[in-house]
């Protein structure tokens, strides 16, 4: 028998796992108060529905979110690429009314598989173009674009019957490194960043948003704990009005797990004003994962909680209150889950949508002949899925694929066959030396293009460029037609 304060920390967790059914000891949990589970890409089959029923007869409560933002990042069309815009496309097309839209697509996407939580949209300025892990997650890097199309997203998945979540407070965009990975740290002027990083945050609090994610970044104008452990920055939120669910980034991320821990860090998170503490991914470890990652560090959290609780070190009246908002968001999502949802197809066409977003400069050739896709993008990050097979197999039309790596400088010779197209792909924005040295080649052969599925390259290209701004699969089919003369590229 679950003692209380065990069902009270059950009920401020929010864990991934691992494989397609779920674990005993998840079904377990659940059963005994756990808010809820995070899906990833490990989590995805034929079968999710499935695994959602599962989970609801356990936990009828329980949140279920998705960590689908569309773009370039998918769970549940990992395999062959999302059908539904990217951030950097919506703030291109800056259709407001379009982006509402694809909120309402993606919430109820979410429902068909028994999801009620989409973990979106990002409401970050990427300020800085060269950022690893926002990039074209974000809609832009004006605040106005991105504070409208954050609200746009809000209200179209909210009204959709599925929980929408602004993420990273307070503000990600101006990041040179990866929190899944380290630590970093934005030293900008408070004015500054109040004024452009902390805009879309109060837009979306403006907008009625359910639940906003802390951001593992330190801001030293504000104290030198990550956001997601500062007092001081999650009480901002409250100081607003907010008060919805304060959920944090995933703990097991190296930002938090190699500083204070995971269960250190979950206990600093509820005393800083955070109600739900995401466990996410047991993958972020990489290859030091042990096969049973997911339920050890859902315990190194959840034991971390009831003992501080024990020992006083932890107020129960701050855990109770935050148990309290995420019992009341599931309240409603419960009952909303009664009302029929009348979105039996999209109100906008998103592969017209998708194609407003495609740009193209240099003047593409337009050809029917062979392709050969000379794949010049860096690994996937866990954040964002850049190097996906499917957009050199679309790419490709059924012709050869040469693989480089761009971080390897030293000279090489593409050997495209004769009477090809070269298909340069990129994941711009910054170029490395291997990515300079194969555009030339292929600029030098006559026949060729680049394709960038990142933010626009900062420097002149000697080739044709389409940018398609997502690695999704409606972006770079859309690429392929103007190749092959089917379509024409926005200036």
């Amino acid at each position: 028998m679950t003692d209380e304060l065990t069902r009270l920390a059950n009920g401020v967790v929010w864990p991934g796992f691992f494989g397609t059914t779920a674990p005993q000891w998840l079904l377990d949990e659940l059963r005994d108060g756990l808010a809820g589970v995070v899906y990833f890409g490990q989590n995805v089959s034929d079968d999710l529905g499935a695994l959602s029923a599962d989970i609801l007869a356990a936990n009828p409560s329980a949140l279920i979110g998705v960590d689908e933002e569309g773009g370039s990042v998918t769970r549940l069309e990992r395999a062959g690429g999302s059908t539904l815009p990217g951030a950097a496309q919506l703030g291109v097309v800056d259709d407001v009314d379009a982006t509402a839209a694809v909120g309402a697509e993606l919430a109820r996407r979410l429902r068909d598989v028994g999801a009620n939580v989409a973990l979106g949209p990002v409401a970050d300025v990427n300020t800085n173009p060269r950022n690893p892990v926002i990039g074209v997650r974000a809609f832009g890097a004006d605040a106005a674009l991105v504070s409208r199309h954050a609200a746009a997203m809000i209200d179209g998945i909210q009204h959709g019957g599925v929980a929408a979540c602004a993420k990273h407070f307070p503000g990600h965009g101006d990041t040179h490194l990866d929190s899944h990975h380290s630590l970093p740290e934005i030293t900008l002027d408070p004015a500054e960043y109040e004024s452009v990083h902390l805009a879309p945050f109060r837009a979306a609090i403006d907008a009625g948003v359910d639940m906003i994610m802390t951001a593992h970044i330190v801001v030293p104008s504000w104290g030198d704990a990550p956001a997601t452990l500062n007092p001081r920055i999650l009480g901002m939120l409250r100081e607003w009005g907010f008060d919805g669910v304060i959920v944090t980034d995933a703990l097991d991320m190296a930002a938090i797990r190699e500083s204070v821990g995971i269960g250190e860090g979950a206990v600093r998170a509820l005393a800083a004003g955070a109600d739900l503490l995401c466990i996410g991914n047991p993958t972020n470890p990489g290859a030091a994962a042990a096969a049973d990652q997911d339920e050890r560090d859902f315990r190194a959290a959840r034991d971390a909680i009831v003992t501080a609780l024990r020992e006083g070190v932890l107020s129960v009246d701050r855990v109770r209150e935050a148990a309290a908002r995420v019992a009341a968001l599931a309240a409603r999502l419960v009952v909303g889950d009664a009302v029929s949802d009348d979105q039996g197809s999209p109100s906008h066409d998103l592969v017209e949508l998708v194609r407003r977003a495609v740009t193209s400069s240099g003047g593409v050739p337009a050809t029917s002949g062979a392709l050969t896709v000379v794949d010049a993008r860096r690994r996937s990050t866990l954040a964002i899925d850049t190097a996906a097979d499917f957009v050199r197999d679309v790419l490709r039309d059924g012709g050869e694929v040469i693989r480089l790596d761009p971080a390897d400088d030293r000279p090489h010779e593409l050997t495209v066959p004769a009477g090809s197209t070269a298909v340069v792909v990129l994941d711009g924005p910054a170029l490395t030396t291997s990515q300079r040295r194969a555009l030339g080649d292929a600029a030098s052969r006559g026949a060729a293009v680049a394709v960038n599925v990142g933010l626009p390259v900062d420097e002149v290209l000697p080739l044709p460029v389409i940018d398609v701004r997502a690695a999704n699969r409606t972006g770079v089919t859309a690429a392929l037609s103007l190749i092959r003369g089917e379509g024409d590229g926005a200036a």
